[in-house]
């Protein structure tokens, strides 16, 4: 993979973000993100097929098709294959899969994956009502208003029965620490505007159950983002036609899609089964364990999710991930530096995007090109993992990559 490029994740939060006043059209994310990546990979002329990740916007913005948005970013994607994925908020992530796909076929020399989500063209309780779609939504009526947000503290209220509930809010609050703090240095990121000087104290916000859920307050969850990334996927031929030198690329050496039974409920609420099983899977095709990782980016959808994918990778036995959290392992100096400009709560998430930022996090760390972001590769630790969760825990994409 080489040739990411993030827009802005748009919302509240950004400065220039007003509710009031007309916001940009998905077409002109689609745009922006897509000729971000073309100029890098030297031309639609290079690019044999474009794949979009996107989850609603048949709903959000009454917009599909999205495929055929591709000759709209450039003239020279006319009557190329183009197509579109779904999975919920691993939308981002299918399309990485399927231009994996394409390339390992032999099919294609350069695929230009995109993800892309408009979202805040609806008011928040009418979005909770989309994007309960992610799940089964036979639940929809019996479930919280807030459907996710409910599902979530529905699973933090079990981890805090089982784990102790004080420690574990403390570790969310800096969960929430460490997101905005990472993406403070992210000119992209949602809450890069966010100057609040004690974030901890406010992430303790008590939950109020009858605003919001039980168990979670707002600071636990990621923001209504609008955005998108896109990313080329190349054969080694693609990176020859492209011009692109192997130093400005990262290899794909592992990865794993794994999909769970929508219509069930987790067996239990304190363990993502599907991340555990999506990540081992990747990591024996690359042929490493946790410990050759130099980053991770992770679906921290909520400050929950992101302990509990922080246990099912291994890295702690259950009811520890927020030890590793509270102790700064996970920082960006820590033991293992996760989601270094900010994650799905610092910045931000549009959903079909998701999948896709995280990659394109993760080919700028491995080839220097953060930025301010920029975080020590040790020369030992040559890997990265990036983990996508559509729905809660029933599409998983796992993908491993190595610094060239």
């Amino acid at each position: 993979m080489a040739a990411g490029y993030n827009t802005v994740s748009f919302g509240t939060g950004r400065k220039e973000f007003n509710p009031r006043k007309p916001r940009p059209g998905i077409e002109h994310y689609i745009s922006e993100a897509g000729q971000g990546s073309l100029k890098m990979l030297g031309g639609a002329k290079n690019v044999d097929e474009g794949v979009v990740g996107n989850f609603m916007a048949s709903r959000f913005v009454k917009q599909a098709h999205l495929g055929a948005f591709m000759p709209f970013v450039d003239e020279g994607l006319r009557h190329k294959p183009s197509h579109r994925v779904e999975g919920a908020c691993a939308s981002g992530g299918l399309a990485l899969v399927a231009g994996l796909r394409s390339v390992l076929a032999d099919s294609a020399d350069v695929v230009l994956a995109l993800g892309v989500e408009v979202q805040n063209s609806v008011k928040a309780i009418y979005g909770a009502d989309i994007l309960a779609g992610a799940g089964w939504f036979q639940e929809r009526k019996d479930g919280h208003a807030y459907f996710f947000p409910g599902n979530f503290s529905d699973r933090a209220g079990a981890y805090f029965e089982k784990h102790g509930r004080e420690k574990s809010r403390k570790a969310f609050a800096h969960w929430y620490k460490q997101a905005v703090e990472n993406a403070r240095l992210c000119s992209t990121a949602q809450e890069y505007h966010n100057t609040n000087p004690d974030l901890v104290s406010l992430a303790l916000t008590p939950p109020n159950p009858k605003f919001f859920t039980e168990h979670l307050n707002v600071f636990d969850c990621s923001k209504v983002s609008d955005g998108a990334s896109a990313i080329g996927i190349l054969s080694e031929e693609g990176l020859k036609k492209a011009g692109i030198p192997r130093s400005e690329a990262v290899e794909v050496v592992g990865w794993n899609l794994s999909v769970d039974n929508i219509t069930e409920k987790p067996k239990d609420l304190t363990k993502l089964e599907t991340v555990a099983t999506a990540a081992k899977k990747a990591m024996n095709m690359a042929g490493i364990t946790i410990e050759d990782l130099a980053t991770i980016e992770l679906h921290d959808c909520f400050t929950i999710a992101a302990v509990m994918i922080l246990e099912a990778l291994g890295f702690a036995d259950p009811g520890k991930g927020g030890d590793l959290i509270i102790n700064g392992d996970t920082s960006r100096d820590g033991r293992i530096p996760v989601n270094t400009t900010g994650g799905l709560i610092g910045w931000g998430h549009p959903t079909g995007a998701t999948g896709v930022h995280q990659a394109v996090t993760i080919w700028e760390q491995l080839t220097g090109k953060a930025g301010d972001s920029q975080i020590s590769i040790p020369d030992n630790k040559q890997y990265a993992l990036s983990i996508n969760m559509g729905g809660d825990d029933k599409t998983v994409v796992a993908i491993v990559y190595k610094k060239t």
